[in-house]
């Protein structure tokens, strides 16, 4: 069990050879068990949690914390792609797509107190969708515009037409929710972490909460760190979000619907650093973390702990800002720099094996990836050429990357940087690095504030639009692309009922978002994440969707 002093760096107390003597005395002794149901697990992520409330962010960190706390309609399989029940235990559609019909568990209890019934989910709809202000900005809503589009009354001119139209209470249990149009979105979208279902008693007690500040710069509701306030229907309530700490408190929840979690309290802990995670690890200070750096796989199996790897499902892209800098609205510079880029050093001197360089905007394990697009060996006499006949051969430009987390598509963000960097710099471009910490980098890259900078993606659920529809349905500040055609075969492409068909339409638009390059994708690999030897780990999830209730002390 941790204690306040074990947060410290062991290096500030002890020598090296002191170090090492802790460690393994901590180790040791976390292998040895004596471990019982009520010591608190504690797991580091590579960053802090944004927001307790899981509708106003995108990051996966605080997707992580909200599984654990607020469940939704629908889920996928433990360990799994495969859409199931979640608080709906049955559910049907129209035979055109458009009306789906949620059958409730029956007897589910919030934190609280409330009961869920159809009038709750209805509830949390009906608020995401009459939402104003800044809530409107695709930063605080990204998830609702990308899966039920705009507003009741969008305020941007921006912001798509709405794809919801309205929920309503058959009876009791049973919810009824309307779309304007078939799209190949749902059911997935109904699983995201984002649509988490709050209390009726919750949604009160935020209604008056604003988010203030300006695009790029917002501030959320600080709302209160207590599970009596913020409440869901998962397996753990929130007890504290220490922000001193960077971690979050959840406490088991006894009226649980399903299975009770294995351990009475877990910890959340952000430890940006890879090597401290791993270090906090072997030292017992920890029982688990994520983001393994590819070096650290071996070594950790072979001092006895349980390093699980997830399959690929993940991309990691150099995205081009063409608004944040007008050479980058030339195709010639864009395909420059992707003919600059080593990619296959990076997968080979950086990422985890089972690495290989992408070719289009999603991993070839979906359907819809494409043999056919247009591809860009590594040439730099070729980018020389390029820039120089665009009339760019000193091109300067900025280029973003965050420097205090790691991801699952991107396990060294500086490392790769670097190698990016240092390709650029050869082919005569000037790199200006600019850093964000994690919780402003994401804001600066979705506001288009960056004119380089390095992203990516894990699949939310299993369909090609999840990751190409994510980005390239409709103008978003993240590539300053405005390409109507593109957007409108994206559209017709996900509302198409059709599945072979509508596979063959997302084959050709990765055929065609590659003819434009937006951006450049770089890689998609397989991350690992590791627990210590007395641990039951949940299953691991190609989709970062782990259940930490499936977790127990063996």
């Amino acid at each position: 069990m941790f204690t306040k002093s074990s947060r410290k760096p062991l290096a500030l107390l002890a020598s090296a050879a002191a170090l090492t003597m802790v460690a393994t005395a901590c180790a040791e002794s976390t292998r040895e068990g004596g471990t019982d149901e009520s010591e608190p697990f504690v797991f580091a992520a590579a960053g802090d949690i944004s927001t307790l409330d899981p509708f106003l962010t995108s990051d996966g960190e605080t997707y992580r914390y909200s599984r654990q706390v607020f469940d939704t309609l629908l889920e996928h399989e433990s360990g799994g792609s495969e859409i199931i029940g979640g608080l709906a235990e049955e559910w049907e559609q129209s035979e055109d797509g458009t009306v789906w019909t949620f059958h409730l568990r029956d007897g589910v209890v919030f934190h609280d107190g409330d009961e869920l019934d159809a009038e709750a989910v209805c509830a949390n709809f009906d608020r995401w969708y009459n939402l104003t202000g800044g809530y409107q900005s695709t930063n605080n809503s990204y998830y609702w515009q990308s899966i039920f589009g705009g507003f009741a009354e969008n305020e941007n001119e921006d912001t798509p037409e709405a794809r919801f139209v309205s929920c309503e209470a058959e009876d009791e249990l049973t919810a009824v929710i309307t779309i304007s149009e078939y799209s190949s979105i749902f059911p997935g979208g109904f699983s995201l972490a984002a649509f988490g279902i709050m209390s009726p008693t919750t949604l009160e007690a935020i209604a008056d909460q604003e988010i203030t500040g300006e695009e790029g710069n917002y501030t959320l509701p600080e709302y209160s760190q207590t599970a009596g306030t913020i409440a869901g229907t998962g397996p753990f309530t929130v007890e504290e979000w220490d922000h001193d700490q960077a971690e979050v408190t959840l406490k088991r929840f006894d009226d649980y619907w399903g299975e009770p979690a294995g351990f009475e309290t877990m910890i959340l802990r952000a430890i940006p650093d890879e090597n401290a995670r791993r270090q906090a690890l072997e030292a017992g200070d920890i029982h688990g973390y994520d983001l393994v750096a590819p070096a650290d796989v071996e070594p950790l199996i072979e001092a006895g702990f349980q390093v699980p790897t997830r399959d690929v499902f993940n991309i990691l892209y150099m995205a081009y800002q063409q608004e944040a800098h007008e050479a980058l609205a030339d195709i010639e510079v864009r395909e420059a720099l992707a003919h600059a880029v080593d990619r296959q050093r990076i997968v080979d001197t950086i990422l985890p094996e089972g690495g290989e360089v992408a070719t289009q905007f999603h991993p070839d394990t979906l359907d819809g990836w494409s043999p056919d697009v247009r591809t860009f060996e590594y040439d730099p006499e070729l980018a020389k050429e390029k820039l120089a006949d665009a009339g760019h051969e000193d091109l300067t430009v900025e280029f973003c990357y965050p420097t205090d987390v790691t991801r699952p598509y991107m396990p060294a963000p500086r490392d790769i940087f670097d190698v990016i960097a240092a390709d650029l710099e050869a082919v005569g471009v000037t790199v200006e690095p600019v850093t964000y910490e994690w919780t402003e980098y994401i804001p600066k890259t979705n506001s288009g504030e960056c004119p380089l900078y390095l992203l990516g993606w894990t699949g939310d659920y299993n369909d090609a639009y999840n990751f190409i529809g994510t980005w390239f349905s409709g103008y978003t500040g993240e590539f300053g692309l405005r390409d109507e055609e593109l957007f409108d075969a994206m559209e017709e492409a996900s509302t198409n009922p059709n599945e072979e068909e509508r596979i063959a339409a997302y084959q050709e638009l990765n055929e065609q978002v590659m003819e434009i390059l937006p951006g450049l994708p770089i890689s998609s690999s397989p991350p690992s994440i590791a627990f210590a030897e007395n641990v039951n780990p949940p299953n691991v999830s190609p989709l970062t969707q782990e259940n930490f209730s499936e977790a127990s002390w063996k």
